[in-house]
């Protein structure tokens, strides 16, 4: 269930007031924080019975953490930073506002191998889909974008833990048949990461900003009837 403090924080898409997109200026650390962190899940690629490797150059499971940057994360974060570094509310919008140019969506997923090489291979993928939709059309593949690091707002709210390696991967939110990812029937979505045959998912529910910013994308690229 979503926090009431994140749900009262899903007006952030759509026909809002320059009042409402403003109102996480106000927010304390407290709450960013809290709202930073509720789009965090933990998972694991590789189940706890897979036999441990022989050979070396493998991991026989990964831990996994993954937060998804939606519009409440980025507030939270930019917000976090604010209150920190002391940046003005025009800067501090500014750092929201490069965020949400990056592309549709950004999730940053965390990947701590156990044991073996401890060496991530570089042909893993990640997959952004509604839980319900399996192997369908539903289905993005996300690209990794180094240079994100550097992005003060798509940092997260969380203190980093260096056990992990970070990426940050930019997901279409609009599928391949243009329609958007998430309608209003889609009420959970997952990640699902694939490392050398191994599969681990982590699970969210869709924020209300979600699948309003997937909609309005997916109508854009329609043509004007």
């Amino acid at each position: 269930m979503i926090p009431a403090l994140l749900a009262s924080a899903l007006t952030l898409a759509g026909s809002e007031s320059t009042e409402q997109r403003e109102a996480f200026l106000s927010w304390s650390a407290k709450q960013a924080i809290e709202i930073g962190t509720t789009m965090r899940s933990n998972g694991r690629v590789g189940g706890f019975l897979d036999m441990r490797v022989i050979h070396t150059e493998h991991s026989y499971n990964y831990k996994l953490r993954a937060t998804w940057m939606t519009p409440e994360v980025i507030r939270a974060t930019a917000r976090t930073h604010q209150l920190l570094e002391g940046t003005d509310d025009e800067g501090t919008l500014a750092l929201v506002s490069d965020a949400e140019a990056l592309g549709d969506t950004v999730i940053l997923v965390e990947i701590d191998p156990r044991e073996g090489s401890g060496v991530i291979p570089r042909d893993w993928t990640a997959l952004l889909r509604p839980k319900s939709d399996g192997e369908s059309a539903g289905t993005v593949q996300g690209a990794y974008h180094p240079e994100l690091r550097s992005v003060k707002a798509l940092a997260g709210t969380s203190r980093r833990d260096y056990a992990y390696d970070v990426f940050w991967l930019v997901f279409p939110l609009v599928r391949r048949d243009g329609e958007p990812l998430f309608g209003e029937a889609n009420k959970e979505a997952e990640l699902v990461v694939r490392i050398q045959g191994k599969e681990g998912r982590v699970e969210w529910p869709i924020p209300q900003s979600i699948r309003v910013r997937s909609q309005e994308i997916a109508a854009k690229g329609r043509p004007t009837p």
